[in-house]
């Protein structure tokens, strides 16, 4: 999608994945702002890793806890601090790493276009609370919603992010546990579902899918988990996290250029990128 991006753009801009261990993930982020990269975006595991790792923090990342892009800036003698890609062929007399978080806006943006349904209010189980799942749930009490039920691997991981929202967020309600009664949407941020065969994210013995109106999966491969597949048996609305990363991409590439990103055109490369069509 940037690629697509910057070709309709006219920006001389490339975007390429690389492989980093966490253990390496100071030095890519250094080497990366020796060499003028213009930003950078992280994923899994990096996300939580990098607040630490940052010269500066946007508010957005301070706020959710993560940082899902990065953009260098240069100051000069006579100028604040500038994105490097503003800066053109002046050197900067020194540069740093700015982090900020575009995932969390993002799924807000994209359960109301995919489900056409507004979080706030609603009664919402969370499946896992690692790096997306804790942005989706301090985004989601941000929101306002009415109660907020976490699940994950680890209990005392939930079990602290829930005491963390109950300090921030006191009006929202919220249970380390399965719900008893309904909810208006169930939304999985753990990695199941991924490979063919993988189990559930959900206890079908604790919580049956008859109990929600809606599923949201952020895994985008394959299109349709079992998660969703699962969901639509049981009749509930289904999106997959395509709207999510199209969204967050879309936000990251305005923080790098400062321009404004051609959504169509990149919803459009995504799709034909991972689903071929």
């Amino acid at each position: 999608m940037h690629n697509a991006a910057f070709a309709t753009l006219g920006l001389n801009w490339r975007y390429l994945a690389f492989e980093v261990a966490p253990a390496n993930l100071q030095a890519a982020i250094a080497g990366a702002k020796a060499m003028k990269f213009s930003g950078l975006n992280l994923t899994v595991p990096h996300k939580l890793l990098a607040v630490e790792m940052m010269d500066e923090l946007d508010e957005s990342a301070k706020t959710w806890g993560a940082v899902n892009t990065i953009r260098f800036e240069g100051r000069t003698a006579n100028r604040g601090w500038l994105p490097l890609a503003e800066l053109g062929e002046q050197v900067p007399t020194e540069t740093r790493a700015q982090g900020f978080n575009t995932d969390a806006d993002a799924i807000i943006t994209a359960i109301r276009e995919d489900l056409k349904m507004e979080v706030k209010g609603a009664k919402i189980l969370l499946l896992g609370v690692g790096g997306a799942g804790r942005t989706a749930a301090l985004r989601f009490a941000s929101e306002g919603v009415s109660e907020l039920f976490l699940v994950n691997r680890t209990s005392e991981k939930a079990k602290e992010m829930a005491e963390e929202i109950r300090k921030k967020f006191p009006a929202v309600r919220v249970a380390v546990e399965y719900p008893k009664t309904d909810v208006d949407l169930v939304v999985n941020a753990t990695s199941l579902g991924l490979k063919s065969g993988d189990a559930l994210p959900l206890d079908a013995s604790q919580f049956s899918l008859k109990q929600t109106g809606a599923v949201f999966d952020m895994i985008y491969r394959p299109a349709e988990t079992g998660l969703l597949q699962a969901a639509q048996k049981a009749g509930c609305k289904t999106a997959n996290g395509l709207g999510m990363l199209l969204h967050q991409g879309a936000k990251a590439f305005e923080i790098w250029t400062g321009k404004t990103a051609p959504l169509e055109l990149m919803r459009q490369a995504l799709k034909e990128t991972i689903y071929g069509h």
